[in-house]
């Protein structure tokens, strides 16, 4: 096994240091917390940037108006669109906080990125921010227009990381039978695909690289606080056929969800779908949130999904591993 990244393993050094004096101190673990140590982690670890000439932001409009930040790279040319969700395990993330992210997309891909402020658990849980999804997917174009961004013409490319990519997997299964949730591209980064937690890496990763088994648990007991067949809710035991779009997938050697992601791409191109999987091997969960330690890798996975997003037609084949 790849040994994990120097920088990384004195970080989380530090990290499981003081995540056992909490421990030992009773502290607990909230929702308000749990969003701002997302942020606090962000804001430290990702410069913000960079400067772009077009950001605005919009509501699209529907049953329950959703939030979303639009960036545009390069406002005098139409470029295509792509819908990010973010990640933070359906409880925590912001548009705001995922601000130095979506530019760094929209300028990597050159694509106008439209940011979704999706509602989150345990205040809106399942399956309210799939519906949110639904609700920017279905206005998307119209919302663009009348904010004045110029989009060429064509279906949008889908992406999200770790919960945020749950949500992409899903929708993009929807969107076989939907035309109206159709995309072009999927991009899962990290992907959260397995709500049963039956992947063997959750037990052989689940403890000591920053996402732990417990903590992810503890994510899915709000997110179905109100209940939901949590099997049938996992795009891993979904149904993706021909009709799914092309997909990426990025994961990481020491991410407890490794294993989810890397069997999801082996089920699409087992079903005909074109496939780009890649393992950044000495990488953790969420590695993207943490540049400052890691920039080659950040730099390297921009450069990747600016590569999917951009490229010519995939043929379906087995994800090299």
């Amino acid at each position: 096994m790849t040994p994990l990244h120097p920088a990384l393993a004195a970080w989380l050094a530090q990290v499981n240091a003081i995540q056992a004096q909490r421990l030992a101190a009773g502290q607990q673990t909230t929702p308000i917390s749990a969003r701002e140590a997302l942020a606090g982690l962000i804001a430290a670890m990702v410069p913000a940037g960079p400067a772009l000439p077009w950001v605005q932001e919009a509501m699209v409009p529907g049953s329950y108006p959703v939030p979303v930040r639009i960036y545009h790279p390069a406002p005098d040319e139409a470029l295509p669109v792509l819908v990010y969700c973010h990640g933070g395990g359906h409880m925590a993330g912001s548009v705001s906080s995922y601000d130095p992210v979506c530019r760094r997309l929209a300028q990597a891909t050159r694509h106008v990125v439209v940011s979704v402020e999706y509602r989150l658990a345990p205040e809106c849980p399942y399956p309210a921010a799939l519906q949110d999804v639904c609700t920017v997917l279905h206005g998307l174009r119209p919302t663009l227009l009348a904010r004045g961004a110029n989009i060429a013409d064509g279906l949008p490319v889908l992406a999200g990381d770790s919960g945020g990519a749950a949500l992409a997997a899903t929708v993009a299964q929807w969107a076989q039978a939907d035309a109206s949730l159709a995309i072009s591209r999927l991009v899962l980064v990290y992907p959260s695909l397995d709500y049963t937690l039956s992947q063997p890496s959750i037990q052989a990763l689940g403890q000591g690289y920053l996402l732990e088994a417990e903590r992810i648990a503890w994510y899915f007991g709000h997110y179905f606080r109100e209940g939901g067949d949590r099997h049938a809710a996992s795009p891993l035991y979904g149904q993706p056929g021909a009709r799914h779009a092309p997909t990426q997938i990025l994961t990481g050697g020491y991410d407890p969800l490794h294993d989810e992601g890397l069997a999801y791409a082996r089920q699409l191109a087992a079903a005909g779908v074109a496939v780009d999987y890649h393992c950044a091997a000495d990488q953790i969960h969420a590695y993207m949130l943490l540049e400052a330690l890691v920039p080659e890798a950040c730099a390297a996975a921009y450069q990747r999904i600016a590569g999917f997003v951009n490229g010519s037609a995939l043929h379906a084949a087995p994800p090299v591993v």
